[in-house]
């Protein structure tokens, strides 16, 4: 279940330096719906005119629940994502944007999987930036 969480950032990562999921394989690791929170995100990184740069971190990444009863086994998994080494760069501008303030730099996420019969599939990601960890 783990790998691919990791597959799923690994291939979302691709699409962030670049603010376009083309030539990446997100959508073998994620659901139509989270697919479509990642869309959004490029769709106003690209609108922006920006990219990311820099590493996406990763603490205490942990199965928090697990059914593997259900007719569709689910799992839950809690990440403590940390953007410290993360770079919003603008490619109009052509700079390295600071980041705001109050954006804390490591914070909670939780995202929620169902085994399918490929492997594991993310259906939801969310972020809590308001729970620092």
């Amino acid at each position: 279940m783990l790998a691919s969480y990791t597959a799923m950032w690994t291939e979302q990562m691709k699409a962030y330096r670049k603010a376009d999921a083309k030539g990446t394989d997100l959508e073998r690791y994620v659901t139509a719906e989270a697919l479509g929170q990642f869309r959004n995100d490029l769709d106003r990184m690209k609108a922006a005119g920006t990219v990311v740069r820099g590493e996406l971190g990763h603490a205490g990444t942990e199965v928090t629940g697990l059914d593997m009863e259900a007719q569709t086994p689910t799992a839950t998994v809690r990440d403590c994502m940390d953007i410290s080494k993360w770079q919003t760069y603008s490619t109009k501008k052509d700079q390295v944007l600071p980041m705001p303030s109050n954006q804390p730099r490591r914070y909670v996420a939780t995202a929620e999987a169902q085994k399918w019969e490929d492997g594991w599939i993310i259906t939801t990601f969310t972020p809590d930036g308001a729970q620092p960890c």
